[in-house]
């Protein structure tokens, strides 16, 4: 059944908290260390920036709002021309000493994709470095490790060194899934973590 925020679609900056603290916590996997990146509890803190696909011809729509510790991501995507919105918060990060990203999220069905960008270039362009995730109307933990980062340009694979973990300058979220039509995504969380 899709999932419907009920807020309505306006563009807010928000920089988002990093906390300077670790967490031990159990899983699945034995013991999991975690850092809290994102808690999205102070919306004054930092800007979120909406690229759509217009950039590129496109006609696709994006909106982002941070609101009750939560981010939302919404919009509407069109394949023909384009077919691409996404969202970009810069934030110099070093995550050399974790495996991956874990995200608690929620949508309507939709796949999403997380980006980790270290500012490396492929001649004048900017290297993209994403994974996918999926989404249902439930809450749910993911994790990503940055081992699953594809490296493209324009969506082309590009061949170039592993992301460079002690110099992040950026992280998002895109959806560029093929389909047509309204997404949503929640994020209430974005972590880094790394197991024993």
């Amino acid at each position: 059944m899709p999932f419907h925020f009920g807020f309505r679609f306006r563009l807010l900056s928000a920089l988002l908290p990093v906390a300077a603290l670790s967490t031990a916590m159990a899983s699945g996997d034995g013991m999991s260390e975690v850092r809290t990146l994102f808690d999205f509890s102070d919306p004054r803190d930092g800007r979120w920036q909406v690229v759509n696909d217009g950039v590129m011809g496109g006609r696709s729509k994006g909106y982002v709002e941070i609101g009750d510790g939560r981010l939302q991501f919404s919009g509407t995507l069109v394949t023909r021309g384009g077919g691409f919105t996404s969202i970009r918060t810069s934030r110099s990060l070093d995550l050399s000493a974790y495996q991956g990203l874990e995200l608690r999220v929620r949508g309507n069905g939709r796949t999403f994709e997380v980006e980790v960008s270290d500012g490396q270039r492929y001649g004048w362009r900017n290297v993209s470095r994403r994974a996918p995730f999926e989404t249902d109307a439930e809450w749910r933990t993911v994790r990503i490790p940055f081992s699953a980062l594809r490296a493209t340009v324009f969506g082309r694979r590009v061949d170039v060194t592993p992301v460079q973990l002690n110099r992040v300058e950026r992280l998002g979220f895109y959806i560029l899934d093929g389909v047509d039509g309204p997404f949503e995504l929640e994020v209430d969380s974005v972590r880094a973590y790394r197991t024993h």
